[in-house]
C-alpha cells in the first residue's frame, strides 16, 4: 500500500472502425496492461464499432510505465486474433492532478496533449476539470493493424492510505 499512488479508472467507450478479423466482422474486446497488472473488456459480437462503456481499474505505483491496450477478436476454434494495439503514458495526466485546481467551472481544460510519434493519439486529447473531477479523454489509433481508433476516458482515484500523488 505504501507504495502505490493511487487508482486510474480508465472508461473504454468504443472502438471505431476496427478491421474485419472474420468474415463480413469481428467480436472484439480489449486487453489493458500496465506492469503485471492485465484487464479486459467483455466480447462485443460483430462489430466493427463496438461500445463498449466499460470501467477498468489500474493500482498506479510506477507512473512511469507505459499503458498498454490491445484489440483482439474472440474466435471460438482458433487463437484469438489480434486487431491491433496503442499505449500511452500518464505524465501529462498526472502533471494536471498535482496542480490541485480547486472550484474550476466544469468543462475547463486544463491542458492539451498534442499527437506525436512518441504516443498513439489520434487527435488533440484534453485534460478537463469536469464535475470537480480532472479527466482525459482520448482517441487512441491503433497500431500494427489497417485501421481502428480506441476512445477512453482517464479519471483518478484516490486512495486513503497511499503514498498519493
Amino acid at each position: 500500500m505504501e507504495n502505490l499512488m493511487g487508482l486510474l479508472r480508465i472508461h473504454v467507450t468504443k472502438g471505431v472502425n476496427l478491421a474485419i478479423r472474420d468474415v463480413r466482422s469481428s467480436d472484439p474486446y480489449v486487453i489493458i496492461r500496465m506492469g503485471r497488472q492485465k484487464l479486459k473488456t467483455r466480447v462485443v459480437k460483430q462489430n466493427v464499432n463496438p461500445e463498449w462503456d466499460e470501467d477498468l481499474t489500474l493500482s498506479i505505483a510506477d507512473p512511469h510505465l507505459p499503458i498498454q491496450l490491445s484489440v483482439y477478436d474472440r474466435d471460438t476454434f482458433s487463437p484469438d486474433d489480434k486487431m491491433g494495439d496503442a499505449e500511452f503514458y500518464i505524465t501529462d495526466y498526472l502533471q494536471a492532478l498535482r496542480m490541485r485546481l480547486e472550484g474550476l467551472p466544469s468543462g475547463t481544460i486544463i491542458t492539451k496533449v498534442q499527437p506525436s510519434r512518441e504516443n498513439c493519439i489520434a487527435e488533440e486529447s484534453c485534460i478537463v476539470w469536469a464535475d470537480g473531477k480532472v479527466v482525459q479523454n482520448m482517441v487512441l489509433r491503433l497500431r500494427n493493424v489497417e485501421r481502428g481508433e480506441l476512445e477512453i476516458q482517464l479519471q483518478w482515484i484516490d486512495i486513503p492510505g497511499s503514498r498519493g500523488l
